[in-house]
């Protein structure tokens, strides 16, 4: 086995969901089982390059995964880009056939960023929900925080999408045991910006955020003692609201310097 061969493997697509046709569909496929990742980190996913001519050359690209990190299979969450060199390849798939994982784990968008906090806020646009799914399987962070907020915002409404998910999390064997002293431990917030839609909240996260809408959605104040807020989406969003917390005094959290804001560009 060559060098190169050795940093992944290939891996079988065991299940395909299509959220919303030709834009946004999920997949899972077998784990290799020395693979190892903590919630809200990413991988490298690869996909020969078949439609292009080119079976020999495989394209690459990062994926937060959306599964728990002691499952036995790996889930993630894709959007289609229209003639996008990787997701045209992806989008082929089937039930049954292969791709390539990469061993290496990347990011730091995982809870061992903070080393104290009360209230966790998940801040995510589009496919930056993913890695906080899977920070929601983790009996840890349920545990851990007292309060846990998740925002998703979208253009439109059919992309709000595992919600049969998201209202389960408290039903789950793992999990359960934490909601059962409090009605709300998870509160779940969509965001819808065009078209109609029947929820509250229709602006961007920057602005919800400054003018106070978001916190009295939650019914949770951002406080710089108790919130530790974790961002993931398109890099404007992100972006905007880091330097929208930032004028609240809100600092990214390094090694070096502990903070109240992890941060992942999911582009």
């Amino acid at each position: 086995m060559s060098s190169t061969a050795e940093k992944y493997t290939e891996e079988t697509v065991t299940w395909v969901h299509t959220w919303v046709p030709e834009k946004l569909f999920s997949f899972r496929t077998t784990r290799f089982s020395g693979l190892r990742f903590a919630p809200g980190q990413f991988l490298r996913l690869g996909v020969r390059k078949i439609s292009a001519g080119k079976p020999d050359e495989i394209a690459w690209r990062a994926y937060s995964v959306a599964s728990a990190n002691y499952e036995e299979h790996l889930e993630f969450f894709s959007i289609v880009i229209p003639d996008g060199e990787f997701t045209s390849e992806l989008k082929r798939l089937k039930v049954g056939d292969s791709l390539y994982v990469e061993k290496q784990p990347y990011g730091f968008l995982t809870t061992s960023r903070f080393e104290t906090g009360k209230d966790l806020w998940l801040l995510s646009s589009g496919t930056g929900l993913a890695p906080f799914l899977s920070i929601l399987w983790d009996p840890e962070v349920w545990q851990r925080y007292e309060n846990i907020v998740l925002v998703h915002c979208v253009r439109d409404a059919e992309e709000l999408v595992y919600q049969e998910t998201i209202h389960s999390y408290c039903e789950q064997e793992l999990l359960s045991d934490f909601c059962k002293f409090q009605d709300k431990k998870l509160t779940y917030i969509p965001i819808v910006t065009r078209g109609p839609s029947d929820f509250k909240l229709k602006d961007r996260i920057p602005l919800l955020i400054r003018n106070g809408e978001l916190e009295r959605s939650a019914g949770i104040k951002f406080d710089p003692e108790r919130s530790r807020i974790m961002i993931c989406g398109n890099p404007e969003m992100v972006d905007d609201t880091r330097k929208c917390l930032g004028e609240f005094g809100y600092k990214t959290s390094r090694r070096s310097q502990p903070g109240q804001i992890a941060v992942e560009n999911y582009w």
